[in-house]
């Protein structure tokens, strides 16, 4: 029997905001999470979010990016619970609006199995502020999520979901097991399980 989790990365594997850490290094950080905030409570477009955001990361090397990406906090808890969902014979996957800057890095120290998520355009080492790839809006999550199920054979009954803002809504619609991790409040009306503090390993408590 296969079975499959999906985790958001920001504010869920991650603790904190991908670009508004990078953004920090500009002195953009809250003209950026102002726009994350409205965003991930579902007020504004998710495509339109990203863009607007990473056109103000326009002119930051990439070296700068992936040094900051390669010092992120990462969720207390998170690996240890994808090392014990894959004990327990799940496929741990990571869908991620942010970047591959992170995801890629990430997938080294927490042990997922794959990840998907958004490139920065850069052109002779510089972000030019755009992006790409295969998170780029609201319904991507989920649309990724039904692919995966056919690939690998998984049920809706078998599939569990992870996250904490309106993107994140579009995935909940195909699993059997949907958790709000220290959620928006779009997100935690859609879920079947809340998890209101700062631990991952809380969510084994609630799904074993």
């Amino acid at each position: 029997m296969n079975k499959l989790a999906v985790f958001d990365f920001d504010s869920t594997l991650m603790d904190g905001e991908t670009i508004e850490i990078i953004a920090a290094e500009l002195g953009l950080e809250d003209k950026i999470s102002k726009i994350t905030q409205t965003a991930m409570e579902g007020k504004i477009d998710f495509f339109d979010s990203l863009t607007r955001r990473v056109a103000l990361l326009k002119g930051l090397s990439e070296s700068k990016v992936n040094e900051i990406c390669h010092n992120l906090p990462y969720m207390e808890g998170a690996k240890e619970t994808i090392c014990e969902l894959k004990k327990r014979g799940y496929t741990v996957v990571c869908f991620s609006g942010g970047f591959q800057n992170a995801t890629g890095y990430a997938k080294k120290i927490l042990g997922y199995d794959a990840d998907f998520s958004n490139i920065l355009h850069t052109k002779n080492g510089i972000l030019t502020g755009h992006a790409g790839g295969e998170m780029m809006f609201s319904d991507s999550k989920g649309i990724m999520l039904k692919k995966l199920q056919s690939l690998l054979c998984v049920s809706y009954e078998n599939t569990l979901t992870v996250g904490d803002g309106a993107n994140d809504l579009s995935m909940f619609k195909y699993a059997g097991t949907t958790v709000a991790f220290c959620a928006k409040d779009c997100l935690k009306k859609e879920a079947a399980i809340s998890i209101e503090r700062k631990d991952l390993r809380l969510l084994l408590d609630k799904i074993f």
